[in-house]
């Protein structure tokens, strides 16, 4: 069940080292009750900025090993979803992926990320929240990357395949530093409410999408792309092999080169079609 996975501490990549040698920039944005942090590299251009969503109870530094490959002239826009990180908690309000698309959206028209469509990533629970908010302001999203977004088909983790593999992940020496994002009950609640989310607002996702799994995910079940695949018109479906859950943890090098691949294309096909 949910409960048995997200009420461990998560152990996240990178930190200060990590931003600095990247060059990357830590922010504020503040929006009616929400005090938003993130951090931005590149700067606005010609092509869609990139804003990428992370996985609950983890927060933006999630994506560091991720845009480490980016080019430096692409502009990525990686924010602590309300309730993790950096961003306001505000125990009160709810943090069902609706919720959370409509104050991302919040966060999107402060930062200026709404003057034209941007490609949108998200993983996990942010996966679940970007396809929401792709259903939602479709004008918005110009193209969207799923990273086994979370949905109605849950597996149970056992304590000791987790601890297993936090102790694995804290061992690493590719990660700098841990951070723990505590996980309240009203978080939980929230993600379990949000179950069927993605699911119920897939059909109205216009931009052409991105699906990537690993084949032994023991928390989403892998057959949701398929299922996800099937309901978006514009979608492409790619597998990692030997590759669980945590997929920008477990295959940072991949997933990102996967990532890049299709922004890249997404713009190219973008570009040729205004030359015609």
């Amino acid at each position: 069940n949910l409960s048995s996975w997200v009420t461990w501490p998560l152990v996240i990549v990178g930190g200060t080292g990590m931003r600095l040698s990247l060059g990357v920039k830590v922010k504020y944005l503040n929006s009616e009750d929400y005090r938003f942090r993130y951090f931005t590299q590149g700067k606005p251009g010609s092509r869609p900025s990139v804003l990428m969503l992370h996985g609950f109870s983890l927060n933006k530094n999630m994506w560091l090993n991720t845009i480490e490959i980016f080019p430096k002239d692409v502009h990525l826009v990686c924010v602590d979803l309300p309730g993790h990180g950096g961003t306001t908690r505000l125990l009160a309000e709810s943090h069902t992926a609706v919720a959370q698309a409509k104050r991302i959206h919040q966060f999107v028209q402060c930062a200026g990320l709404n003057h034209k469509p941007f490609h949108l990533v998200g993983m996990s629970m942010g996966g679940m929240v970007a396809g929401v908010y792709a259903a939602l302001y479709p004008a918005h999203v110009s193209s969207l990357a799923l990273l086994c977004p979370a949905g109605k088909y849950l597996h149970q983790v056992s304590e000791v395949e987790l601890f297993l593999w936090l102790k694995k992940l804290i061992l690493s020496k590719d990660f700098a530093e841990s951070v723990v994002v505590s996980v309240t009950k009203e978080l939980l609640l929230s993600v379990s409410e949000s179950r069927y989310s993605l699911h119920d607002n897939m059909r109205k996702i216009k931009a052409p999408t991105q699906i990537i799994w690993g084949k032994e995910d023991k928390v989403f079940d892998s057959s949701g792309a398929e299922i996800l695949a099937a309901a978006i018109p514009n979608s492409q479906v790619h597998w990692l092999e030997k590759c669980g859950h945590f997929i920008t943890l477990e295959r940072p090098r991949t997933s990102a080169k996967l990532l890049l691949e299709f922004y890249k294309s997404v713009c190219d096909s973008a570009e040729q079609k205004k030359v015609a």
